[in-house]
């Protein structure tokens, strides 16, 4: 009797198109098969052990088991807008400039909750993190999607080409649209950008009228010299943006979820009046570890952090050579954007990933997943040891050959 209820809110989603990955691996592991599993960027190492240990010293503490902040504890937003401060020279007040998130994908999805009217456009770049869009959809406004353009060697934005690409979508867009999403580094294409990125970015929003929502959740994985810039470093961002930032990546801390956005005070208020009325913040002792894992512990992203990414980017791009899969050098972030091999393209992402699974015992993420611009790759992460990456190119190597028997049989 139920049936004709319907809820068009979800309804609008599109299919998750890594659902199709998960189910062939969760399958294949359940028939005692070894998954090398590259598919979703969750970091394999603990997190820190001072940061653990200040964890369960507060913990110990019976007065930091009550409800907490929603906007989060003053320390924490003060350690925030002090790594600000000491990373970009930028000035935070951590009172009307900061909030304190369950992870940034908490924070990003209320604030666009907060802040979107019904029917309002958001311009996002595709491919994109499916939340960028799907936070919109979610909140009843509507996504105007431009093609991101990148060096396919250096993965390095396009910025003439991105610029002439959002006016267009300025254009198409109807009503004009209200905000657009940057993410750089990018996930899932690792591209990166410059500061005069944002300076001309900044100046577009004030001409045109829109606000900005700038995610740096890589912000710290840098290699080869890159350092990320935030768009907050351009004099009068924070009149048209905020950013998102976490701890998950740079500190190994994704199950802990914390995440900060900082920026635009009308935006930020904004966030912190709808989790007032959502959430009473994360639980206290997690926030005074994180507070501690930022003031006291922030050499651990160039110690620890980086050089494990940095070593395993370099062997799987050597490894994947010598099977015939040739990968180009990312500068940021913890993955590879891939594109499939010449003998294999035809099929597209998401065929082309559950062969590789099936067939050579390989997980990654289908481009396909991330928006139409992203099929001809896979998202990898380097979420295995070496030795498992290297076992993975001999797989790879294997699948390779055999398709290309297969394909010289069929043309014969």
């Amino acid at each position: 009797m139920f049936d004709e209820i319907q809820f068009e809110k979800i309804n609008r989603l599109p299919k998750y198109i890594f659902a199709e990955i998960n189910d062939l691996k969760m399958s294949a592991r359940r028939a005692g098969e070894d998954i090398i599993d590259f598919s979703m960027g969750n970091p394999d190492a603990p997190t820190p052990t001072p940061i653990i240990d200040k964890l369960c010293e507060t913990a110990n503490r019976s007065k930091t088991h009550g409800y907490s902040a929603s906007k989060g504890i003053y320390k924490l937003r003060l350690a925030m807008s002090k790594w600000y401060k000491r990373k970009y020279g930028v000035i935070l007040d951590p009172n009307t400039e900061v909030v304190a998130t369950m992870g940034s994908k908490e924070g990003y999805v209320h604030l666009v909750q907060a802040i979107s009217n019904l029917g309002d456009v958001a311009i996002v770049p595709d491919p994109t993190y499916p939340i960028h869009s799907q936070a919109f959809i979610l909140a009843g406004a509507n996504v105007e999607k431009m093609e991101l353009v990148f060096d396919e060697n250096t993965f390095e934005v396009d910025e003439d080409k991105f610029f002439e690409n959002l006016l267009d979508a300025l254009g198409n867009s109807v009503p004009k649209a209200k905000f657009v999403v940057v993410n750089f580094p990018h996930n899932p294409s690792t591209a990166t950008v410059t500061p005069h990125f944002y300076e001309r970015l900044v100046a577009m929003a004030k001409e045109h009228r829109f606000y900005i929502i700038s995610d740096i959740a890589y912000a710290d994985i840098t290699f080869d010299g890159y350092k990320t810039p935030s768009i907050l470093e351009v004099e009068g961002a924070k009149d048209v943006a905020v950013e998102s930032y976490t701890l998950s990546k740079s500190y190994n801390m994704a199950g802990w979820r914390v995440g900060f956005v900082v920026g635009n005070q009308k935006m930020i208020g904004a966030l912190q009046s709808i989790k007032s009325w959502l959430d009473y913040g994360m639980f206290t002792p997690i926030q005074v570890a994180a507070t501690v894992a930022i003031d006291e512990y922030g050499n651990i992203p160039t110690d620890e952090i980086i050089p494990r990414y940095q070593k395993r980017r370099d062997v799987m791009i050597d490894a994947f050579s010598k099977s015939g899969w040739e990968l180009s050098t990312p500068n940021a972030s913890m993955f590879i954007w891939a594109k499939i091999p010449p003998i294999a393209r035809d099929m597209g992402s998401l065929e082309f990933s559950k062969q590789l699974l099936v067939k050579a015992g390989v997980a990654v993420s289908p481009g396909i997943g991330f928006g139409k611009y992203g099929d001809e790759y896979v998202r990898i992460a380097l979420i295995e040891n070496e030795k498992r990456i290297r076992q993975a190119s001999k797989n790879i190597k294997k699948f390779l050959k055999e398709l290309k028997k297969e394909k010289t049989k069929k043309e014969d």
